[in-house]
């Protein structure tokens, strides 16, 4: 007898391993399975109640594909971004189009036949789709392809696997899998077919609060009848949250319910709208326990959180139908010294603008920084290379616990006041601790914080600074010019060293000769702010709001506007070069013409103007780069596609009167006219009032703009540790111990020793450089998180007349001024395009970021306060600014025109709608 679904062809023995039993598929077969089977697979080796089922495997995907001419496809799609919709979209739908005319082959129509008839007789089943990019730690995929409900006979399974096939080239699945990097010809689809559940209530289970964080609350969302009404969004469903620890039902909401999906006599579903399901709950307390005890026996089995669905059915039984972790909780931090109680961790990485990853030899060379910091206060640290107590890391990014600093009154009192100028949003998440018992103060002596400070303010002469600074100005720059000639000094490594002898030389500066850099120059900044405020106090309400903040326009000594000019300046003598400014045509629009450009610079095939001056440039400023603390990331000197676009872009910029020099001398003219004009207030109160308040701002002026320095010292630093751990690298990719040369940057110091040794670390970088891969696609990062993977920012609601809803984005002011103009979102400045005049928004900044700034109209970034990196250099600029907005980046689309008042730190879309 001929097979119906195949005519012309008779029927084969099926082939081994194109049908699995549910209880033999599992974690080892994802390849065979799918993500979604082998969870099962796992659930069912727990001891946890799944629904009877069989995984046809993507051996039969392949078998009826193969000769579809999906190659093709697969070859078009390869590097394909979702930025590419429309293209995107025709492919997905040919390759649709393709699988669907594919023939089943009949020995796996077979194989279905009979695992579906040792089900039962016309059993009704669900079949579903079970990809092997799908359910991953990394990526859940969740929906992206195809489930079929309620399925009875062979005929109706049989053309419900074709469909599911065909739902791995839906135009979501398509996009889905190009924004996540992975590539269109590895992947392939099993198909899941399970007895169905005839669920009198049902939905999903969240075994950690996806929304706040919290790993000790389950959330469990239930609905009458199928779960599918909870899954596709079709329903209010009844919602509850439940302490793991504790076993109370914490919240207890009860939804409409006003469709409930059900399953109809011979297959398919229905949706029966219902009036009066809302006013009671779906589930009783007994049922919410026991669905919370299922969810946590998955978590530990899976060892991490899961998202779960499940269906209760007439008889009060509960059954799990699907298990993928929780994709989209952050990281706990690996590291937790403090045995006992809750903890609080500061994201160090965003405090310094950055919110990539770090790559792991960045990491390690932070923990030997922090070590000898650490030391150098007299805390004990047992391991450098582990880093001190406070240090840890979560998703690849810098994290120091707090909780010693909440739990003593000198630390509550000045450590939000830094914030409320370094990092204005995270300020009041500390601040709201103060009144939570966990973090009760434990110590109000300042002897403690004393006996590590001191040590340190003393070995490094800062009294004796702050003092010459006051009485002799001048001499204080001098001396800290000379730290800075002794400290490069510092950096140099003989000729000739070997290997080992330059990892030494790596160790010994990050171990000891990259800290005294702050003692050293922090104080005399740090002085001028003081200063600041000092005459504000003598001022008193004389000086009228916002007039202090003038005085901070064109700082001089400021080492990144000194950079962000000299690279203006260059941009000057190529606009003057007919012959070099043609090299530039056309570059600031082009993709491809700036990396062009970089080949011909590292060739040596630019104009005289062009290499030698940017040969010039790269010699004083080539050690910069964005997200330059991280040791991994490449610097300027090395690759200069991101200066030379830059470059690109100035040249664009036609309106003399806009010229960033020029704005720069006249924002310092202004500023010091502004001391005149709060001098002579002063002098209303007396003539020594006067004389204090200007030689006060005078003081500002010289000092504030030594911000700067410390950090670019430091990165002076890390570039001079990077070329040694890149000579390192060269040898040990030469001895096979490494691929590449900069394979290095995915080791750690201790690694790097035990592979000049002759440990090879091919599989560990591998590994390594996939799991930063994926950190890279990560855009939520907390600025604060607790040990128990709370996001306290997540529990605070924002004030009242702030936000989307009121129309009005609210942040820090961080530099005077209004600017209305179109905004251009930023997420990373490498190759990116600033059209003159338009308001550059940001996640932050570094001084990476600053070339950007001088044709910049005005500037809004997600984090940061007045005194943060980018506010300092806004104001500089005169650029109207505002930080700490949150959410800016994916509220405000780029194109949209938005008023910025950097007075009263509010961001203003215009009405009407978006581009």
């Amino acid at each position: 007898m001929k097979h119906p679904s195949v005519p012309g062809t008779q029927p084969q023995e099926p082939e081994p391993g194109l049908v699995l039993a549910l209880e033999r598929t599992g974690a080892e077969r994802l390849a065979d399975v799918g993500g979604k089977a082998a969870n099962l697979g796992e659930l069912l080796r727990a001891g946890l109640p799944v629904p009877a089922g069989f995984c046809l495997t993507t051996q039969a995907y392949r078998r009826a594909t193969e000769s579809a001419g999906l190659d093709a496809v697969h070859a078009s799609l390869a590097g394909a971004s979702p930025e590419d919709l429309p293209g995107l979209a025709t492919l997905a739908a040919y390759a649709r189009d393709l699988v669907l005319a594919a023939d089943v082959p009949a020995d796996v129509a077979l194989a279905v036949r009979e695992a579906y008839a040792a089900l039962g007789p016309d059993v009704p089943v669900a079949v579903r789709s079970s990809a092997t990019a799908e359910d991953l730690p990394f990526a859940s995929f969740a929906g992206q392809q195809d489930t079929f409900l309620n399925v009875v006979g062979i005929e109706a399974v049989l053309a419900a696997v074709r469909q599911c096939w065909a739902s791995l080239w839906t135009d979501r699945a398509v996009s889905y899998r190009a924004g996540h990097g992975i590539s269109p010809a590895g992947v392939a689809l099993a198909v899941v077919v399970q007895r169905m559940v005839d669920a009198a209530v049902a939905g999903v289970l969240f075994t950690a609060n996806p929304v706040t964080g919290r790993r000790h609350e389950a959330v469990i969302d239930a609905s009458p009848g199928l779960g599918e009404a909870v899954v596709s969004g079709a329903v209010n469903p009844d919602h509850f949250v439940v302490d793991s620890a504790t076993r109370r039902i914490l919240e207890r909401l009860i939804g409409s319910k006003a469709v409930v999906i059900r399953p109809l006599p011979g297959g398919g579903t229905a949706r029966v709208v219902q009036s009066d399901a809302g006013t009671r709950p779906c589930i009783d307390d007994a049922g919410l326990l026991a669905l919370e005890l299922l969810g946590r026996r998955a978590e530990v089995h899976f060892g991490a959180p899961q998202d779960l669905e499940w269906a209760i059915d007439d008889s009060g039984a509960a059954w799990l139908t699907q298990s993928r972790p929780i994709t989209t909780l952050y990281p706990l931090p690996e590291r937790q010294h403090a045995p006992g109680g809750t903890r609080v961790y500061l994201c160090f990485s965003l405090a310094q603008g950055l919110t990539r990853p770090l790559t792991p030899m960045g990491l390690a060379g932070f923990r030997l920084i922090a070590s000898s910091v650490a030391r150098a206060a007299h805390f004990e640290v047992p391991n450098p290379h582990d880093g001190p107590a406070p240090y840890a890391a979560a998703g690849q990014r810098l994290f120091f616990d707090l909780t010693p600093v909440l739990r003593n009154g000198v630390g509550r009192a000045l450590v939000p006041r830094v914030f409320d100028v370094m990092e204005a949003r995270s300020a009041p998440v500390l601040r709201s601790f103060f009144d939570d018992p966990r973090f009760s103060v434990t110590s109000r002596s300042p002897w403690r914080l004393l006996r590590h400070v001191v040590p340190v303010a003393a070995r490094a002469r800062v009294p004796e600074s702050l003092l010459r600074a006051l009485v002799r100005p001048e001499a204080a720059l001098r001396r800290a010019e000379r730290f800075g000639e002794r400290f490069r000094a510092a950096l140099a490594v003989p000729a000739g060293s070997t290997a080992v002898q330059r990892l030494d030389h790596v160790e010994r500066i990050l171990g000891r000769e990259l800290f005294p850099v702050v003692p050293n120059i922090l104080p005399l900044p740090a002085l001028g702010f003081a200063l600041l405020a000092a005459a504000g106090k003598l001022l008193g309400t004389s000086a009228g709001p916002g007039a202090l903040q003038q005085v901070l326009r064109g700082l001089p000594h400021n080492v990144t506007t000194e950079m962000d000019l000299a690279l203006w300046e260059l941009a000057e003598a190529i606009r003057a070069d007919a012959g070099a400014a043609a090299v530039f045509a056309g570059a600031g629009s082009d993709a491809e013409a700036v990396p062009e450009l970089a080949r011909r610079y590292q060739a040596r095939e630019l104009p005289a103007v062009v290499q030698s001056g940017l040969a010039g440039f790269l010699g004083h400023y080539g050690h910069r780069a964005v997200a330059e603390i991280d040791l991994g990331v490449p610097r300027w000197s090395e690759d200069p596609a991101h200066i030379l676009g830059v470059l690109a872009n100035y040249l664009r910029l036609e309106d003399p009167g806009q010229a960033p020099d020029r704005q720069f001398r006249k924002a310092a003219q202004d500023a010091e006219a502004q001391i005149q004009r709060l001098a002579a207030a002063a002098g209303q109160r007396g003539r020594l009032r006067t004389a204090l308040v200007r030689a006060a701002l005078k003081r500002t002026r010289m000092f504030a703009g030594l911000r700067e320095l410390p950090k670019y010292h430091i990165v002076e630093a890390l570039a001079a540790v990077r070329a040694q751990l890149q000579a390192i690298g060269t040898e040990l990719a030469a001895a096979g111990r490494i691929t590449d040369a900069d394979d290095i940057f995915f080791l750690d110091l201790v690694e790097a020793r035990e592979a000049l040794a002759g440990r090879p670390l091919h599989t560990v970088v591998e590994g390594r450089r996939e799991d930063y891969a994926r950190e890279l696609g990560r855009r939520h990062i907390p600025r604060v998180l607790l040990s128990d993977g709370t996001e306290p920012e997540a529990l605070r609601s924002r004030a009242a007349g702030t936000g989307a809803d009121a129309g009005v984005l609210g942040g820090t002011p961080a530099s005077a001024g209004t600017v209305t103009a179109a905004a251009r979102v930023i997420l990373d400045p490498q190759g990116a395009r600033l059209e003159p005049g338009e308001i550059l928004v940001a996640p932050s900044t570094d001084p990476g970021w600053t070339p950007l700034f001088l044709t910049a109209g005005g500037l809004v970034m997600e984090m940061g306060g007045p005194n943060s990196h980018g506010a300092v250099v806004a104001r500089e600029y005169g650029i109207p600014a505002v930080v700490g907005v949150p959410d800016a980046t994916t509220l405000i689309p780029t194109g949209q025109r938005i008023t910025v008042d950097g007075g009263d730190g509010s961001v203003v879309p215009e009405a009407g709608p978006a581009p």
